[in-house]
């Protein structure tokens, strides 16, 4: 089942009213986690390869994926080796774990499992995008740029382009 926002987020309503406060809560500890990693207090964890991240503030449906299998089209395309590190929403698995294509989604999440066969190239999941692009740099050395698929807010994994 693809991801997409409430119904309610789109509009303006009594529920979108009575969200606002929380909402205005939410965007005052992203801010100050945000500067909390740019002023390093928080540690950023930078890789041997350059990062791209592709993400959007918006919620499911916005063309993050899309972009990001095409980004590792055109990488290719041009003679570089793209790895893709998601989180594997929907999926079950615990931990890190490398994509295959044709996996199953309910371990790894449909979009990951998509990209791993579309993008032919290594895919792997993990909450701690850093661990997972480690442990992907690890099994296939010949990786020369990370891709990390909706991975604007995770701060901690350091980006060279975003």
């Amino acid at each position: 089942m693809p991801r997409s926002a409430p119904g309610f987020w789109r509009h303006r309503g009594v529920t979108a009213f009575a969200l606002l406060p929380l909402s205005l809560l939410f965007a005052l500890l992203s801010g100050v986690r945000r500067r909390l990693y740019r002023a390093g207090l928080l540690r950023v964890e930078r890789l041997p390869v350059p990062v791209i991240v592709v993400g959007n503030i918006a919620v499911g449906g916005s063309g993050k994926t899309p972009v990001a299998l095409w980004l590792a089209a055109e990488l290719k395309a041009r003679g570089y080796t793209p790895g893709i590190v998601s989180r594997g929403y929907g999926g079950s698995t615990e931990g890190v774990a490398e994509v295959k294509a044709g996996g199953d989604p309910t371990s790894f999440g449909d979009e990951p499992v998509l990209m791993a066969g579309v993008a032919q190239c290594p895919v792997f999941v993990g909450r701690d995008r850093p661990a997972a692009a480690r442990a992907l740099l690890a099994r296939y050395g010949g990786v020369d740029v990370i891709i990390a698929d909706d991975g604007l807010q995770h701060y901690r994994l350091g980006r060279d382009v975003e």
